[in-house]
């Protein structure tokens, strides 16, 4: 069953903190994720030694990376930048495509750019992208499961603030139900929010949801609402008969992420239903008993 890490809003620069940053790299050494993604905003200003530093740290770890843009990682200041050529800096450190698929044993992952750099704090997915992961996940196996990756959210965050989601979400979201979509891993919020497509937006298929995982804000000072001055990141393992997400929060104490809360997801007559605490895990315990004994050992 495949493993993701999921990170977003790493945000080198003034509110980068290195040692979240170091206690993520930790983790995936303990943990050996199938893959990383990180949901985008890898810089604060979009500047050429903050994409410098993103990239390292990117190099760091030792497995297969995916990612998007976010709109940190385009110019806001610098107009014309933003203008004739928003994501020159990104193509050049970080990754020359923005919308890409990614296959993998078991898993297809579709990574699309959200930002919109007229109007740089909202986002959008446009038409072409959406035909972009039809055709993609067409040439998928039927037995993969399919995941979304974007920057910007397709749900408001549970607590309402700063509540507006991507411009045309109802619209990416039909079209992610009627190609199979399992599962969305986007960032932005600077606060978690994982649950069904269906809690929000029942839409024409009322049978048949997707399940969404908001990451906060991994690795600086800006997380908000309940996440305010809070860290955290995703540990996901999922194939096309359940999905389990443990969500993790930064320790103080500790001086690294800590599990807070699990969510399992089994598939029932197509449409993806959160279990009770009684279901299986995934494996999760015996994964973050390995985590805790290998921190022992060390």
């Amino acid at each position: 069953m495949p493993s993701i890490l999921h990170v977003s809003d790493i945000h080198f620069g003034p509110p980068f903190l290195p040692d979240r940053a170091a206690a993520v790299r930790e983790l995936a050494d303990l943990a050996k994720p199938d893959l990383l993604v990180a949901s985008g905003d890898f810089t604060q200003r979009a500047k050429r030694p903050q994409f410098e530093a993103a990239a390292e740290y990117l190099r760091s770890f030792d497995l297969p990376i995916v990612v998007t843009p976010g709109n940190h990682d385009v110019p806001l200041y610098r107009v014309w930048e933003r203008i004739l050529s928003p994501h020159a800096l990104y193509r050049e450190h970080i990754r020359d495509a923005l919308n890409e698929v990614y296959r993998f044993e078991g898993l297809t992952v579709v990574a699309l750019d959200s930002t919109r750099p007229s109007r740089p704090t909202n986002g959008k997915l446009r038409r072409g992208q959406l035909e972009f992961a039809r055709r993609a996940f067409a040439a998928a196996s039927d037995s993969d499961l399919r995941v979304v990756v974007t920057h910007h959210h397709l749900a408001p965050p549970p607590d309402f603030e700063h509540d507006r989601v991507m411009s045309g979400a109802r619209r990416a979201l039909r079209v992610f139900t009627d190609i199979g979509v399992d599962l969305v891993l986007a960032g932005h919020l600077h606060r978690a929010y994982i649950g069904d497509s269906l809690d929000f937006f029942p839409g024409e298929r009322r049978e048949t949801g997707i399940v969404i995982v908001q990451c906060g804000t991994t690795t600086s000072s800006r997380g908000r609402g309940r996440e305010r001055l809070k860290n955290s990141l995703n540990w996901i393992e999922a194939d096309r008969e359940r999905i389990l997400v443990r969500h993790y929060l930064w320790c103080d104490v500790e001086r690294r992420f800590r599990p807070h809360s699990e969510h399992r997801f089994g598939s029932r007559d197509s449409a993806w239903l959160e279990w009770g605490d009684d279901a299986e895990t995934a494996g999760g315990e015996a994964n973050e008993a390995k985590i805790l004994s290998s921190r022992d050992r060390s």
